[in-house]
């Protein structure tokens, strides 16, 4: 439908697999202001159409890949989409993250978003030139890897400027935790590459020559060359994350404890110096790359086999090694590009590795897996995608085996979703993120509150004191950032600069003892958002947003449309089952001291649930109320 915004193409279109057709979906102005776009809008589409009955494997599963009103602006870091639809890795709604260049050129294309529903009758590929959908035979790209299937894809539509995204074998085998591939990023978690395989849809590319109209063109660049060179001065966007990317937090996470090491049972690697941030950047770290637009420019680029690929993440260098007890890097550096060619995330498939590991070292499943050996490593990671011998079986995700062999209490995930790399016992505000997150065992989604307990202020990590309302305040932040189609690492600047630099300082002491004692101003801001109803200098995304598109905004709206999607997704899983009895962490976790000399060192989840419950206007079962759903318009 036409829109009156600038920053939006007008378009949402709902694509029949089946009939190989596709039409417009309504979706009008009053819809942009309440949902604005990417993740949240992806919500309420699903939340229209899913009754809770639907199964990951099934035509109803709807899955919708969209975009948000900055993406195409020329906003900093504003080339993400988003792809949602029910995971089947923990069977509620799942929504994945994903940076290059699709989002860019579907808007390019005339989209704002594509709804995917039903399922091709062959394998096929779906390529759209504007007013064009076309679907194309997809045999000779079956059973290609990410990579070499991308290079054909260039070829078959002829293209040098195109988006395209498509799955790897391990989509293609549903693997529980496959991904979807764009150029070099990962919509990696919750397995909706296996949805996309289900579906027998193999890749889709965008393309045309469409421009994304700005409401004040000249204003808007302004605007974005101040934050550019904000952004670049800031110590944790202009200098941690340029030089050493999220590898950086390597050592600062196990200086505090929070290196997630031999299955989490511990949360520091005596070898963390050689898979650290700063040995990537010395001896391996070829050159920087960033998405589209991006000054930040995290990516690392190393050498695999020959050639110069994309480098690990935090994630994958924590999971693949102290996890699994890997003191190698060159092996994460090979491995983690093994893993993007098969279409797998690598957070779980590294989870569901160490589970199996410490499965077999207590004597639960004789799998020949053990912490330390990791030669036959990459061939491991071929037998999951492939479905061939114990891959079959790993295939299936950490939750599921633990349900069949045993080992409960140390299988690491929350609601199917394996967790990060942060070993929460040392930041037990993160321990409630990754229990209550939507999707599962999510840091980001989780509301990252890690930042405040010890990788950017040093909030006392261990009490439960205001973690409840900050967690809240941090996810609906967050949830709206991704909804504009912009990169959270944008969010890094939320914090001033001299708060950082000057960790000793009286001002930053002052703040970080404060912290815990204002959980009450916290909540008022997540409870009565029109009282921040202003510009805040540090954060530059309101008035961006309403440069670019015309649309009013201002940081308390902001949140707002951030809790209406977060409790949106809540409401949509809860059709599915989905209570307070799921919003949990193993036993490891909250039962286990980290230390067994500090009793305080484990998450102390019931107590910050409540009070999360309360903030968020759920009832005691962690079910959104009447009212809340009322006062946030999604009923």
């Amino acid at each position: 439908m036409a829109t009156k915004y600038a920053g939006y193409m007008g378009k949402v279109m709902l694509v029949d697999l089946t009939a190989e057709t596709a039409v417009e979906y309504p979706w009008s102005d009053e819809q942009r202001e309440l949902y604005l776009g990417g993740k949240i809008m992806a919500a309420r589409i699903l939340c229209d159409h899913l009754t809770g009955k639907e199964t990951a494997f099934s035509e109803e599963n709807w899955v919708v890949i969209s975009t948000g009103p900055l993406t195409g602006t020329g906003a900093p870091s504003s080339a993400r989409f988003n792809v949602s639809a029910l995971s089947p890795q923990t069977g509620i709604l799942a929504s994945s993250n994903c940076g290059g260049s699709f989002g860019f050129h579907l808007k390019k294309a005339g989209y704002d978003a594509l709804i995917l529903k039903g399922k091709c009758r062959g394998r096929r590929w779906l390529e759209i030139n504007e007013e064009q959908f076309l679907f194309h035979d997809a045999e000779e790209l079956w059973g290609m890897k990410t990579g070499p299937c991308q290079e054909r894809l260039a070829q078959l539509t002829g293209k040098k400027k195109f988006g395209r995204l498509c799955i790897g074998p391990a989509g293609e085998n549903l693997v529980k935790y496959a991904g979807i591939v764009s150029e070099e990023r990962s919509a990696g978690r919750a397995g909706l590459g296996a949805v996309l395989g289900w579906k027998n849809l193999k890749a889709i590319t965008a393309s045309g020559s469409k421009t994304v109209p700005i409401h004040d063109r000249e204003k808007t660049a302004a605007w974005c060359k101040k934050w550019f060179a904000y952004l670049q001065k800031h110590p944790l966007t202009g200098s941690q994350l340029p030089k050493m990317g999220t590898a950086g937090l390597v050592s600062s996470m196990q200086m505090r404890g929070l290196l997630a090491t031999k299955n989490y049972s511990a949360g520091q690697f005596a070898q963390f110096e050689d898979v650290s941030g700063e040995k990537l950047a010395e001896e391996f770290n070829i050159t920087n790359k960033g998405c589209l637009t991006c000054p930040i420019r995290c990516a690392r680029t190393v050498t695999v086999q020959g050639k110069a690929v994309k480098g690990p993440e935090l994630e994958t260098l924590g999971l693949l090694g102290g996890n699994i007890c890997n003191g190698d890097l060159q092996k994460i550096l090979n491995w983690n590009y093994e893993l993007d060619e098969l279409g797998m995330d690598t957070i779980s498939t590294a989870n569901t590795v160490a589970w199996a590991m410490e499965a077999n070292e207590k004597g639960l499943w004789d799998n020949g897996l053990k912490f330390g050996s990791v030669e036959e490593m990459s061939a491991l990671f071929e037998d999951i995608a492939h479905r061939r011998g114990i891959g079959a079986e790993l295939a299936e995700g950490s939750k599921r085996l633990s349900q069949k062999y045993g080992g409960r209490d140390f299988a690491m995930h929350a609601k199917g979703l394996e967790l990060a790399a942060y070993e929460p016992r040392r930041a037990v505000g993160q321990g409630l993120g990754y229990a209550v997150s939507n999707r599962g065992g999510c840091h980001l989604n989780g509301g990252y509150l890690v930042i405040l307990e010890g990788l950017g202020l040093n909030v006392d990590a261990q009490t439960p004191k205001a973690k409840a309302d900050f967690t809240m305040l941090f996810q609906d932040l967050m949830e709206t950032i991704s909804a504009s189609g912009q990169c959270l690492f944008t969010s890094y600047a939320f914090f001033p600069a001299f708060l950082l630099t000057n960790p000793n300082g009286i001002l930053t002491q002052t703040v970080n003892k404060v912290a815990t004692h204002i959980g009450g101003a916290v909540r008022l801001i997540n409870k009565c958002p029109r009282v921040a109803a202003l510009h805040l200098p540090v954060f530059h995304h309101t008035k961006m947003i309403r440069l670019a598109t015309g649309m009013y905004m201002d940081f308390g709206k902001y949140i707002q449309i951030g809790e209406r999607g977060y409790t949106m997704e809540r409401y949509i899983n809860c059709k599915f089952g989905i209570s307070a009895a799921n919003d949990k962490l193993p036993k490891r976790l909250t039962d286990v001291p980290q230390d067994p000399k500090n009793p305080k060192t484990k998450v102390p989840l019931e107590t910050m649930k409540k009070t999360y419950y309360v903030a968020r206007g759920w009832d005691k079962n962690g079910i959104p109320k009447e009212s809340t759903l009322r006062r946030l318009k999604i009923k």
